[in-house]
């Protein structure tokens, strides 16, 4: 993918999916607090024009913008102004089409006014960062559409390079190995514990299966689970900014599942801040 220009000075990048489900489906996934929560990270829209709209995606990097555009179930945009120092406000725009079959093409436009190339590489990294959410977003479509979620992130900075990183982060949780559609259980008994003092982290059961995907990316992989509860759970180690970040991200569906949440997420949080500790000067947006 390559950055649009036309002679206004607005440079911009598109990205298409196709997910399962009527419009009005669909626009509750991509346009509600409660939808983007299910498959990207926690969210808040305020559903009108001129909303708020705010997304908690982690240590240093939450963002938040205004609503521009809400015409359901077609098109929701909104601009964020502070989505990273000194850059111009960033514009983003969701469309949803209906096709035949009971499916959807969602079409994500991101878009902003510059008169150089300096950003140009940040809005090529959406490509990247969204196909992983995406993923998440079909089979979120697919196997739970419409199931409130509750989920979580938990992220950690390594230093070590990205290739070494992921083997670690697939050799602590015993994934080493462990080709796509195949069976995994992690745990005490397949985790490497570390302990320092009177403490001791281990990862929170968990097991299921490797989600078959086309990612390129060589160090993540995409978990349908059915431990502790049924959900998705993507786990990689990424390069930003010349940092290499470990981020866990879990989703869990149905009954019962913001008690999962409140119980794992501090094991996790612990985990990560034991193998993986993030200091302030590891924020990414920094």
């Amino acid at each position: 993918m390559s950055v649009q220009h036309d002679l206004s000075g607005r440079r911009s990048v598109q990205l298409e999916l196709e997910v399962p489900g009527t419009p009005e489906e669909v626009w509750r996934a991509i346009a509600t607090g409660p939808g983007i929560s299910s498959w990207f990270a926690p969210s808040r829209v305020e559903e009108r024009e001129g909303g708020t709209v705010a997304f908690q995606l982690g240590p240093g990097m939450d963002s938040a913008g205004t609503v521009t555009a809400w015409q359901p179930p077609v098109l929701f945009a909104y601009e964020e102004r502070d989505w990273m120092p000194k850059a111009p406000p960033l514009a983003s725009e969701w469309t949803i089409e209906a096709r035949a079959g009971g499916k959807c093409v969602i079409r994500l436009v991101h878009s902003l006014f510059a008169s150089g190339d300096d950003w140009d590489n940040q809005l090529e990294s959406f490509e990247t960062g969204w196909q992983g959410f995406f993923r998440i977003l079909r089979l979120y479509m697919t196997h739970f559409r419409g199931e409130r979620c509750s989920s979580f992130r938990v992220m950690g900075e390594a230093h070590s390079s990205e290739s070494e990183t992921w083997q670690n982060v697939t050799g602590l949780l015993g994934l080493a190995g462990v080709g796509k559609g195949q069976p995994f259980a992690v745990g005490p008994s397949r985790s490497t514990p570390l302990h320092q003092g009177e403490g001791s982290w281990q990862a929170p059961p968990l097991a299921g299966s490797i989600e078959p995907t086309d990612s390129a990316h060589p160090h993540e992989v995409l978990l349908r689970l059915e431990t502790p509860a049924s959900g998705l759970a993507s786990l990689g180690a990424y390069t930003w900014s010349g940092k290499v970040l470990v981020s866990f991200s879990f989703y869990y569906y149905g009954a019962g599942a913001a008690t999962v949440v409140a119980r794992d997420e501090p094991m996790w949080q612990a985990w990560m801040n034991a193998h993986f500790p993030m200091t302030k000067e590891s924020n990414p947006c920094q």
